[in-house]
C-alpha cells in the first residue's frame, strides 16, 4: 500500500523527536523536507533519498511527497514543531480536497494511506522553558498576512484580547514584514495591562537558543526575527523571581478554590 507519513519533528532538539516519529522515518525510503530540517535529521536519514525544496516551495513539497507515496515509496514529509500547526499537513489535505473536487488531476493520490505523526510545537517548547505559561486557555495567531488578509488577523487579535487568552504569535516578523507585531501589541494593550508578562523565544531548543522576558508595553518588533516565537500572557499570568531563576505561569484558579 502507498504510504505517506506527515511527521512533526519538534522544535529542533533531536531528543524532543518522539519515538514514533523516529520509527516512521526509519521505515521510509524517501524523506521530503526543507533543507534545514534535513540537516537536523542527518543522523536519521543516512541511506535514504532526501528531497530538499526551499522555502516558498511548500506546494511543490506537498505534491512531491504525494507523488512519491503514490508511486509506491514509503515517504515521510517532515516539518518542524507539529506538522499540523502552521505546517505541511494542512496543505496535503487541501490538495486531496482539490482532487476530490476536480481541481487536481492526480487520482493516484487518493489511494495513498496517510498517517499524521504529531510533534512538540514551538509554543510548548517556549512554555516549558519558562514554567507553565499555557496553564490556562490559550490560542495561537500567525501574524503573516501572505496567505491571510490582515483584516482577518486583526479581528482574531481583538477576539483573543477580549477573550483574555494567552496568545502565542507565530511568524511575528520577517525581512519584509516589521509592523504587524507592534500593531498586535497595541491591540492587546486595549484589553490587558502594559505589565503583562511576555516571553520571546528564539531558536527554541537549538544550540543558539535565546529566551528573554519582557512585558507587553515594552515589546518591540525590532527585538524579534523570523526564528522567534512570542508568547503574551493574559491578565492573570504571573512573572515570579526566585533568586536568579525566573518563572512565568498562568494560574487556573486553584488558589481561589482552596
Amino acid at each position: 500500500m502507498s504510504k505517506l507519513y506527515l511527521v512533526g519533528m519538534g522544535p529542533g532538539d533531536e531528543r524532543l523527536i518522539t519515538p514514533l516519529a523516529s520509527a516512521v522515518i526509519a521505515q521510509c525510503s524517501d524523506v521530503v523536507a526543507y533543507g534545514l530540517y534535513l540537516d537536523l535529521l542527518a543522523d536519521m536519514t543516512t541511506g535514504k533519498r532526501c528531497h530538499d525544496l526551499p522555502l516558498g516551495e511548500e506546494i511543490g513539497r506537498a505534491r512531491l511527497a504525494l507523488d512519491l507515496a503514490a508511486s509506491g515509496k514509503a515517504t515521510a514529509l517532515v516539518s518542524s514543531g507539529d506538522i499540523g500547526i502552521y505546517a505541511m499537513a494542512t496543505l496535503v489535505f487541501e490538495l486531496l480536497d482539490q482532487q476530490l473536487n476536480g481541481a487536481e488531476h492526480h487520482p493516484e493520490w487518493l489511494a495513498v494511506d496517510i498517517e499524521v505523526v504529531p510533534g512538540i510545537s514551538a509554543m510548548q517548547a517556549a512554555a516549558s522553558r519558562v514554567g507553565a505559561m499555557l496553564g490556562h486557555d490559550f490560542c495561537t495567531i500567525s501574524l503573516s498576512d501572505l496567505l491571510t488578509p490582515w483584516q482577518v488577523i486583526e479581528q482574531r487579535l481583538h477576539g483573543a484580547g477580549s477573550g483574555d487568552f494567552v496568545v502565542s504569535f507565530y511568524n511575528p516578523v520577517s525581512k519584509k514584514r516589521d509592523w504587524q507585531l507592534n500593531t498586535a501589541r497595541d491591540i492587546l494593550l486595549q484589553y490587558r495591562p502594559a505589565s503583562t508578562p511576555v516571553v520571546i523565544g528564539r531558536q527554541l531548543t537549538r544550540s543558539d537558543e535565546d529566551i528573554r522576558f519582557t512585558c507587553l508595553g515594552d515589546l518591540k518588533a525590532g527585538d524579534v526575527d523570523m526564528f522567534t516565537l512570542v508568547s503574551v500572557g493574559n491578565r492573570e499570568t504571573r512573572h515570579i523571581v526566585n533568586g536568579r531563576k525566573e518563572w512565568i505561569y498562568t494560574p487556573r484558579g486553584y488558589a481561589s478554590k482552596a
